[in-house]
């Protein structure tokens, strides 16, 4: 994919679990539109799209009778795969993106690398898993950075460097994530097409 070209992806998966309709523009202003039916989710994208200037448009219906797992899962899945679809072949990116996010008492680090290789790591306080947000299992929100990375064949690293709210400790995580994934996406006027690699491809 050239410099030149939009670099937009939209697609539709449909199972037993879930049916979503997503659609990103890497390139965007912040802008989101969501049809969903999990209030703190909803809350926690919305920050991934307005600090990541990545524009959303998601339409998500699932088991949630059951409980929001799939929802979550499914999402990440779904927008992991339209960010390496929209990277294409990730020439004139900058790569690597960090940002480190103070929100009241919780100070966050998120660091990306969209060299091609998963990995996902989150060194922080444990009772990030406890309890719920509404419908909202607070363990989602691991589950979901997790099969983000790997669909998106993302190095993501999550460190909470110290907080206790937990509600200001899951949005510095999506706020964080929103900012590096800016970061690691924006193109590199100095390089022009080049790719940031000594093997000339990211893969």
């Amino acid at each position: 994919m050239s410099s030149g070209m939009p670099r937009r992806a939209r697609s539709e998966r449909k199972t037993s679990e879930t049916e979503i309709r997503l659609g990103i523009d890497l390139d965007g202003q912040g802008d989101y539109r969501f049809d969903m039916q999990i209030p703190f989710f909803e809350h926690m994208l919305s920050h991934i799209s307005r600090h990541g200037l990545l524009d959303m448009d998601l339409y998500l219906r699932g088991d949630i009778e059951i409980d929001c797992h799939h929802s979550v899962e499914d999402t990440a899945i779904v927008l992991g795969s339209l960010i390496r679809e929209a990277l294409g072949d990730k020439s004139g990116i900058h790569r690597y993106g960090h940002f480190t996010l103070t929100m009241d008492e919780v100070l966050t680090t998120v660091a990306i690398d969209l060299g091609g290789r998963f990995n996902f790591t989150y060194t922080g306080p444990d009772d990030i898993k406890n309890g719920k947000f509404g419908i909202y299992d607070a363990e989602l929100t691991l589950e979901f950075l997790q099969k983000l990375a790997m669909n998106a064949a993302m190095n993501l690293h999550v460190l909470v460097h110290y907080g206790d709210n937990r509600h200001h400790i899951h949005e510095s995580v999506f706020k964080g994530l929103g900012r590096a994934l800016r970061m690691a996406v924006a193109k590199d006027i100095r390089i022009g097409d080049a790719i940031y690699s000594t093997k000339g491809v990211l893969e």
